[in-house]
């Protein structure tokens, strides 16, 4: 089967939680099909009255999310086609954004470029301390303009400015928990999950027209971002075309 064709995204609701999962074979990157339906879910389970808190989380051990597929990256062809492809992002951070839902991020492993946004995006996120983060998008010619928005709200422009320029370098759990992108690291993915089944079965105890009124504050300021996003998302979508990106990507496909 075509790479950009594989892949799934799982759901299930059980007490008010409704736990999101996607997968991918190449290290839970994400093609466009897979991008569409995770924000469709998203905001599926965001308008579903029987939930009241969002888990997302990806399958395996060692990588959370890859980000972009190359695979499809490389097959991008013309402005719109490349557009297309990265409003993908957009509208999964966007779904995040408005789905009414608070959001919880379950990140196990490494996060890259768009898994580096998607942890952004949620509204509470814990990891392990394998969970290094790297926005890569500069070394392939790109740069990070469709999740820089979400990135830089959760993490400073500071912060936002050392990862999109130090494009290959990987920073720590511990770096990316102190800046505020991850709320709590811990030892293992097994930890983890018991401390997220304690946390999350107590928000649910929770006022639930109380958790939705906060995440509409947590989002003041970002009803621009459907625009904004599509501009970034144009972007990105231009500079894919550039030779210095096309190489790139085919010298990291074919290592």
């Amino acid at each position: 089967m075509e790479k950009t064709k594989q892949g799934h995204i799982n759901s299930d609701i059980k007490n008010g939680l409704a736990t999101i999962e996607f997968y991918h074979p190449s290290h839970n990157s994400l093609p466009s099909m897979l991008l569409g339906q995770l924000a469709s879910k998203i905001m599926e389970v965001g308008q579903n009255d029987e939930v009241k808190l969002i888990l997302l989380k990806s399958k395996g051990e060692r990588t959370f999310c890859a980000g972009a597929s190359f695979d499809e990256l490389v097959s991008i062809d013309n402005k719109a086609n490349g557009k297309t492809f990265f409003m993908g992002f957009a509208n999964v951070i966007n779904a995040i954004r408005t789905c009414g839902k608070i959001v919880i991020g379950r990140v196990q492993g490494k996060a890259v470029g768009g898994g580096v946004g998607l942890a952004s995006a949620v509204d509470y996120c814990m990891a392990t301390k394998f969970s290094l983060v790297k926005l890569s998008e500069l070394a392939v010619g790109i740069g990070p303009f469709v999740i820089g928005p979400a990135v830089e709200r959760k993490i400073g422009l500071a912060a936002f400015s050392q990862m999109a320029i130090n494009a290959t370098e990987w920073q720590t759990a511990e770096w990316a928990r102190d800046r505020g992108l991850y709320q709590e690291v811990f030892d293992n993915a097994e930890f983890m999950d018991a401390y997220i089944e304690r946390f999350t079965t107590t928000l649910l105890t929770m006022n639930p027209t109380a958790l939705n009124k906060l995440k509409e504050v947590f989002w003041e300021g970002t009803e621009n971002w459907d625009t904004l996003l599509e501009t970034r998302a144009e972007i990105s979508g231009e500079l894919v075309l550039s030779d210095f990106s096309k190489k790139t990507i085919q010298s990291f496909l074919k290592n």
